[in-house]
């Protein structure tokens, strides 16, 4: 039955009711009224009552269309073993950190830091060193790097070598034994073409300082008898090392000879031109490993010395006879290496007297160095002989150094400690031998 306004309040007899009705119709809006009151108050006491309590869950997932979705996931599989990260997920980095398209901008630390002041247009680049200067001006100073040493190989190198001894004008390798093929030497051992002379590395060296813009010379060393590039040349003989401390703007050309081999065989230095197709060759090689392309012009008109040590007198001999390029050779050195060939040097001392000439020797090749200073001198050519002055175009000096000086460690150690460092250190001291100190040295490197 319904009670004043339709108002359900339980199943009372319809006439109990109308009589109830009757009785206090004149009441009844009263109690409608505060019924009315009561059913709106109760609900709001309910929510204050709330606010001061923790959370209801269901309230919240009520409230997060999310959470509705996951209870209704776990009312459909009540049986089965979903855990409680199952069923409330914790929070992805991607739903906390939105990515930069969705919005959020992102920054690095750099952005926080105090702007510099926007470039201008670059100004004109800067000459690289001033020769002269009346102004004073700061060094130019080149970016730090460190000194290139490696070996390269290369088809114009000594060897191998397939064509005559020019001395007998007979092949040189002159005996086969099976499919290998040899040379037998003067002293009737044979060397093994494969093993001896199969080798075209070059031991390359280019000091940090080396400027390829500013005059330089390109140092070619012919090493002795029973050598390889590694083990002498570089680590016992510090070839590369004294070419660094000269502090001279110069570089490093050392080809491998006869492998490890009592032999002083020339190879493709004996043809004509072989010295010149040589440093054309490395040129092209030089550009590449200093990173300039452009420079290979300037390091195939670069000038040579030449430096031969003991065995390594007879390819120096035949460079400065048939190489090609005497006009580029501004000096000879041999550290105890006249052992033939006097007409060889002879010759090219006398039609190159802007060049300089340097032979120390032992008491090993004594005699021959006596022999080339009387043929000098019966030309009308000035020889020197000490180490005392400076080099100049023309100088010719042979100094004669003591017993305590080996053969073997001439190369560390002749007339001083060092001795290409110290004919590098001199030429530098010397405008019109074209080579330019680009580095300090110790003052005390050219002493005896």
């Amino acid at each position: 039955m319904t009670w004043g306004h339709g108002w359900m309040v339980g199943a009372v007899p319809k006439l109990r009711a109308d009589i109830r009705a009757d009785r206090t119709r004149s009441g009844a809006r009263g109690r409608a009224l505060r019924m009315a009151l009561i059913s709106g108050l109760v609900p709001l006491s309910l929510t204050l009552v709330q606010c001061g309590q923790a959370p209801n869950p269901a309230a919240l997932a009520a409230n997060s269309q999310a959470n509705v979705q996951v209870v209704a996931k776990t009312n459909q599989h009540v049986a089965s073993s979903d855990t409680f990260e199952d069923r409330f997920p914790a929070p992805q980095f991607r739903e906390r950190f939105p990515s930069a398209s969705e919005g959020f901008l992102q920054r690095q630390m750099s952005d926080f830091s105090p702007k510099r002041a926007v470039q201008q247009q670059p100004q004109p680049e800067q000459a690289p060193y001033k020769v002269a200067s009346l102004a004073p001006q700061a060094p130019y100073q080149r970016p730090a790097r460190e000194d290139l040493t490696t070996l390269v190989s290369m088809k114009s190198s000594a060897f191998p070598y397939f064509g005559n001894n020019p001395a007998s004008d007979a092949p040189f390798l002159n005996i086969s034994k099976g499919n290998r093929r040899g040379h037998r030497s003067y002293s009737g051992r044979v060397f093994w073409q494969d093993e001896t002379y199969s080798d075209n590395r070059v031991l390359m060296h280019v000091p940090e300082h080396f400027d390829v813009r500013k005059p330089g010379v390109i140092v070619v060393f012919f090493h002795g008898n029973g050598a390889t590039l590694e083990r002498d040349v570089r680590d016992r003989q510090l070839v590369p090392q004294q070419v660094t401390d000269s502090g001279a703007n110069a570089i490093l050309l050392a080809p491998q000879m006869a492998v490890d081999a009592a032999d002083s065989s020339a190879g493709k230095f004996w043809q004509a031109g072989g010295l010149k197709r040589f440093l054309e060759e490395s040129a092209n090689h030089l550009a590449r490993l200093t990173g300039d392309p452009n420079s290979a012009r300037a390091f195939a008109d670069m000038p040579v010395v030449i430096v031969g040590y003991s065995g390594g007198f007879l390819p120096t001999a035949w460079s400065l006879e048939v190489g090609g390029i005497s006009d580029r050779v501004r000096g000879v050195v041999l550290l105890d290496a006249v052992y033939g060939e006097m007409d060889k040097f002879a010759s090219w001392i006398e039609s190159h007297r802007s060049g300089f000439f340097v032979s120390s020797y032992t008491r090993h090749t004594a005699r021959r160095d006596r022999e080339l200073m009387s043929m000098l001198r019966q030309k009308g050519i000035s020889v020197s002989e000490d180490m005392d002055g400076p080099l100049r175009p023309g100088s010719v000096v042979f100094v004669e150094t003591g017993d305590g000086i080996t053969h073997r460690e001439y190369v560390t150690r002749a007339w001083t400690r060092d001795p290409l460092k110290d004919i590098l250190v001199k030429m530098s001291a010397t405008p019109s031998l074209a080579l330019t100190r680009v580095a300090s040295t110790n003052p005390s490197a050219s002493s005896r």
